[in-house]
C-alpha cells in the first residue's frame, strides 16, 4: 500500500461538489446517480491504492463512491499528461527558435569574418628578378652586375590563399606557343624523351650540353629552366633558321674532320694509351677529342650531355665517333661528382660500338628504344680509377 497524496482527494472532493452544490453525480458503468450534498461524506484517516485503483475508505461509504473516485482520478492525470504535453510542445518551440537563432547568428559571424578579416588582394610589390636563363646568347646577359644586385632575387611567398607568383617563366611560355602553333615534333619518342627528362626533374637547374640543333631543342631549354643548356652544331646555315625563329637558344657552331666510313679505323686509335688518358680534350693527344670548340665549353662542368649530332647516317657525313668520346672524356676530366651522358640513334653500329667502348658498359643505367644514358663519375676525383669499370 502506498499513501494517496493529499492534492488528490482535493481534486475528487472538488469534482463532487457541483450542481449548484445541491447534490452530486456518481457515474458508473451501470447508470448515474444524484445524491443530495448533506450525504457528501467527509474523509477517513485512510487512504489506500492497490494495482492503480483508487478507493478512499468511509465509515459508511457507497460502492459506487469508487468509481467516482477512480474516474476522478483519471481525469485529473489525463489533464496533468495534457499540461505536461503542452509544456514540452512550449519547451520545444523554445529550443527549436533558440537553435536557429544561433545558427543565422553565427552564419552572420563568418560572413562578417569572410569581409573584414581577409586580407584585400594588392598588386605584388615584390620586384621581379628574372633567373639568368643560360640558353640566353651572351648579348642578352644583364649589362652589368649593378643592376642585377639591385633587384635581388627573393622567394615566391606562399599563402595559403592568396599566390602571388604565378608568373609562367619565359622559356616554358615560349616552348608552348612554339609547339602548339607548329606540325614538327621532335625526333625522340616519348619514352626516349622521359629517360632525359627523369634525370632533369632530378637535377635541374643544371648545365646541359647538346650535340646537335633541332626541333627539341626549345623543349630541352625549358626543361632545364633556370640552368644553362648548350647546343654545339656543325650546320652554320642550320644555326641561323633556327636562331630566326628561336633567338634565345645558346647554340655554337662546330667543324667535325671526321667520317663515318673511317669509324673502324677510329675505333683501333681509341684503343691507343693515349686515348685512355683522363684530361682536358683540349690538350688530350687522342686523335678522337675535339679541340675546337668555345674554350667556355671546355671550363664548364656538365651535369648532362646529350650526343644527337653530328649527322651520321651515311658514309660521308662526319659521324658521332669524337662526340662519343669526348662527351665521355668531359664528364671523366670534371673536378667531382658524375654525368650523365645520352646517346641516342645506338641502333646505328657507331653510335652502338663507340658508346659501349668510350662510355663503358659497366657505366650505362638503361636503355630505351634508340637511347642510352651512361651515368660517368669523375676520375680526377679518386685517382687510378680505370677508364672502364
Amino acid at each position: 500500500m502506498r499513501s494517496i497524496p493529499h492534492m488528490y482527494y482535493m481534486h475528487i472532493l472538488t469534482t463532487i461538489q457541483v450542481s449548484q452544490r445541491l447534490s452530486f453525480s456518481i457515474l458508473t458503468k451501470s447508470s448515474t446517480k444524484r445524491y443530495p450534498v448533506s450525504t457528501l461524506p467527509q474523509p477517513s484517516d485512510v487512504y489506500t491504492y492497490r494495482h492503480d485503483i483508487i478507493s478512499i475508505t468511509y465509515p459508511t461509504l457507497p460502492k459506487t463512491f469508487s468509481s467516482l473516485f477512480r474516474v476522478s482520478e483519471i481525469r485529473f492525470k489525463i489533464q496533468k499528461a495534457e499540461e505536461m504535453l503542452r509544456h514540452k510542445a512550449r519547451s520545444f518551440i523554445n529550443l527549436k527558435s533558440i537553435v536557429i537563432f544561433f545558427f543565422f547568428l553565427f552564419l552572420l559571424f563568418l560572413i562578417l569574418w569572410s569581409t573584414f578579416a581577409s586580407p584585400k588582394q594588392k598588386p605584388s610589390t615584390i620586384t621581379e628578378t628574372h633567373i639568368s636563363n643560360s640558353s640566353n646568347p651572351p648579348d642578352l646577359e644583364p649589362e652589368s652586375s649593378s643592376s642585377s644586385s639591385s633587384s635581388s632575387t627573393q622567394d615566391c611567398p606562399s599563402p595559403p590563399l592568396i599566390p602571388t607568383c604565378t608568373k609562367t617563366p619565359p622559356s616554358l611560355a615560349n616552348a608552348l606557343v612554339h609547339y602548339a602553333t607548329t606540325n614538327i615534333t621532335p625526333q625522340q619518342t616519348l619514352k626516349e624523351i622521359s629517360v632525359s627528362l627523369r634525370v632533369l626533374e632530378k637535377k635541374s637547374p643544371c648545365n646541359f650540353l647538346v650535340f646537335g640543333l633541332g626541333h627539341d631543342s626549345l623543349m630541352w631549354t625549358s626543361l632545364n629552366h633556370g640552368g644553362r643548356t648548350v647546343f654545339l652544331e656543325e650546320d652554320k646555315a642550320w644555326i641561323g633558321q633556327i636562331k630566326e625563329k628561336l633567338p634565345n637558344l645558346e647554340a655554337y657552331h662546330v667543324e667535325y674532320d671526321t667520317k663515318v666510313h673511317q669509324s673502324e679505323q677510329l675505333m683501333e686509335i681509341g684503343m691507343a694509351e693515349d686515348c685512355k688518358k683522363v684530361s682536358d680534350p683540349r690538350f688530350s693527344k687522342c686523335r678522337l677529342s675535339l679541340t675546337g670548340f668555345p674554350s667556355d665549353i671546355y671550363d664548364i662542368e656538365w651535369d648532362l650531355i646529350m650526343v644527337d649530332a653530328p649527322t651520321g647516317f651515311h658514309d660521308e657525313a662526319p659521324g658521332r665517333m669524337s662526340a662519343i668520346y669526348t662527351a665521355g672524356l668531359m664528364a671523366r676530366n670534371r673536378e667531382d661528382g658524375e654525368t650523365d651522358v645520352f646517346v641516342h640513334d645506338v641502333d646505328r653500329p657507331v653510335e652502338d660500338k663507340f658508346s659501349k667502348a668510350f662510355l663503358c658498359e659497366g657505366y650505362l643505367v638503361e636503355q630505351e628504344g634508340r637511347i642510352r644514358h651512361f651515368n660517368i663519375p669523375s676520375h680526377r676525383a679518386r685517382l687510378g680509377r680505370p677508364f672502364c669499370p
